[in-house]
């Protein structure tokens, strides 16, 4: 069947319509926002996914559902909106007239000095209040943990978040009384067809389907697939790197699908972190934690767990937690599928058992045993919207004597490639489940591990972290109280 083709994106900015048939496979969001639409009220900070400065709310359909995010626009691609609305601060008021909500709430509670940030907070507490009214204090915290200010700290932006359902009616808003329409505007956008923008390798790809991206990558391996663009964003904004051809993902509602079913969990390479939220902590209620310090907010909207395994980064977050679980990868090319599990695709720094021109296609979770014991912690410079200085995942099954049946620990930032600790697992692998079994573990580590020194960490530091998370486990299972985490000094209380 001959796939059409279209050689524009097409997408909406605030109240009206944009296409464009001139795009560099490498512009960001931000750069047209600023550059080309002059709209400057979205700022540029750190260029990086870090401060949220630069937060803007993207809408897009999924299931018939208009559902809008907050998301960073320095790394966001103008190639990757195609069927979506973009809204940015500078339509929230009127000319001439009054306020927005959020933004005069900002003002009531004096949450605002140099104003620098103030755009982006506008922009995630305005996601946040479309998506629940009234909001605690912890949902508030999480929803602006991508989100920094130097000037004013954040006990009046709590309060201004607090605030505005006082200050307006969440009914009234433009985007919930217009969203009927806006969702017929965008459903009509969706045309089934291939889009190609550009010549030679100085072009981006938008795949009409599942099927058309395995015939477009099988042809040209070489291409850079991009997802949500949170690690690749930073490859062109900080190291100035050529990703041409691109080839995006994000419009791909085949590659979002969740199911469940009796024995686990299957998630599409594109599902994003916030979009697997409800049902990874419905059945893996441990990963809660782990997935509440994925970056913030706007990361978590735009990353997805499908990307973060096929970067290979010894450092992702995912991909420890999914391997003690015996996680498996679906990888295609072509029309052909294999599964590969997780542990076995990682090879070596920067390579992983994926042909040419394959690519991940799902990701299969199985559920736990009833009698096994599951635990993922990490560790990282501050609590919120760092990256992992190391990440230990631990399971463990029992025998019906008490002694470890089975066990899978894996590990994060030990190595050049998240690893199983095979050594530490032989030794407690028919062992009781007691000190003197976790100290042998504790010292296996040893010749399981040679990690690096890094800004993040020293070697020896993350040895002993490593250690310590293991012992940790074990005094957590046999009833100690687990750690808490105190988000206002990030140290564990």
């Amino acid at each position: 069947m001959t796939v059409q083709i279209r050689n524009s994106i097409r997408f909406l900015l605030n109240h009206r319509p944009v296409e464009l048939s001139t795009v560099s496979p490498v512009q960001t969001l931000l750069d047209f926002l600023r550059l080309e639409r002059s709209l400057r009220g979205t700022k540029e900070g750190c260029a990086e996914g870090d401060c949220g400065a630069c937060t803007v709310l993207v809408g897009r359909l999924l299931d018939g559902r208009l559902k809008y995010e907050s998301v960073n626009a320095c790394i966001r691609f103008v190639g990757s909106l195609d069927g979506c609305h973009v809204v940015t601060v500078d339509c929230l008021a009127a000319p001439g007239g009054p306020l927005h909500p959020v933004q005069q709430a900002m003002v009531d509670t004096h949450a605002s000095q140099c104003g620098f940030c103030t755009p982006g907070f506008v922009m995630s507490l305005y996601g946040l209040w479309m998506e629940n009214a009234k909001p605690s204090v912890e949902e508030i915290e999480k929803a602006l943990q991508g989100n920094l200010c130097r000037c004013t700290g954040y006990a009046a932006i709590i309060r201004a978040a607090e605030a505005i359902s006082t200050i307006g009616d969440l009914g009234r808003d433009p985007l919930v009384l217009e969203r009927e329409t806006i969702g017929q505007k965008l459903a009509a956008l969706k045309d089934g067809k291939r889009v190609v923008i550009g010549e030679g390798v100085e072009r981006f790809v938008l795949p009409a389907s599942v099927s058309d991206l395995a015939d477009i990558y099988e042809a040209e391996p070489e291409a850079r697939i991009v997802a949500g663009s949170t690690d690749v964003g930073l490859w062109v904004t900080k190291f100035m790197r050529d990703i041409s051809p691109v080839v995006h993902l994000s419009h791909l509602d085949e590659l979002r699908r969740i199911t469940v079913d009796e024995s686990g969990v299957t998630l599409g390479a594109g599902v994003s972190y916030t979009d697997s939220f409800p049902v990874i902590t419905e059945h893996f209620p441990q990963l809660t934690e782990l997935w509440n310090r994925i970056g913030g907010q706007q990361v978590r909207n735009m990353g997805t767990i499908g990307g973060n395994i096929a970067n290979g980064s010894p450092i992702g977050d995912t991909p420890p937690a999914l391997i003690a679980l015996g996680a498996s990868v679906v990888l295609r090319k072509g029309r052909q599928n294999r599964r590969v599990p997780l542990e076995r695709f990682f090879i070596e720094y920067g390579k992983q058992d994926r042909e040419p021109g394959e690519f991940v296609e799902a990701v299969r979770i199985p559920f736990l045993d009833e009698n096994a014991r599951y635990a993922v912690y990490k560790v990282t410079k501050r609590l919120d919207e760092d990256i992992s200085a190391v990440c230990g995942a631990f399971h463990v099954t029992f025998d019906d004597g008490g002694k470890v049946a089975d066990t899978v620990i894996a590990y994060g930032g030990m190595a050049g490639t998240p690893k199983r600790a095979e050594n530490a697992e032989a030794v407690l692998r028919g062992a009781a489940w007691n000190e003197a079994s976790i100290d042998a573990a504790m010292d296996a580590l040893g010749s399981d591990y040679t990690p690096l020194t890094d800004w993040r960490a020293s070697a020896d530091y993350r040895l002993l972290v490593a250690k310590n998370l293991l012992r940790r486990f074990y005094l957590e299972t046999e009833g100690a109280e687990p750690v808490r985490l105190d988000r206002k000094t990030s140290l564990a209380v």
